[in-house]
């Protein structure tokens, strides 16, 4: 699960760097409602699917450590 939780970084961190590029072509208020709605949104579920994808990995650990 790790594995995947890097991923889903790596391709968030490109995303928001694709965003910030995208802004300096875009900047008018169309790009503000933008980034509250939709791209703050994406970039905090993201951080709270991190935070879960971190925990299940540690029961899944945990599950496989005691049945072995």
């Amino acid at each position: 699960m790790n594995g995947n939780a890097s991923k889903l970084a790596a391709i968030t961190k490109e995303l928001s760097i694709q965003w910030q590029q995208t802004k300096e072509h875009w900047g008018d208020a169309k790009s503000q409602e933008f980034e509250r709605q939709y791209m703050a949104e994406l970039l905090a579920a993201v951080d709270r699917a991190a935070t879960v994808i971190e925990e299940l990995d540690k029961v899944v650990t945990k599950i496989r450590n005691d049945c072995e």
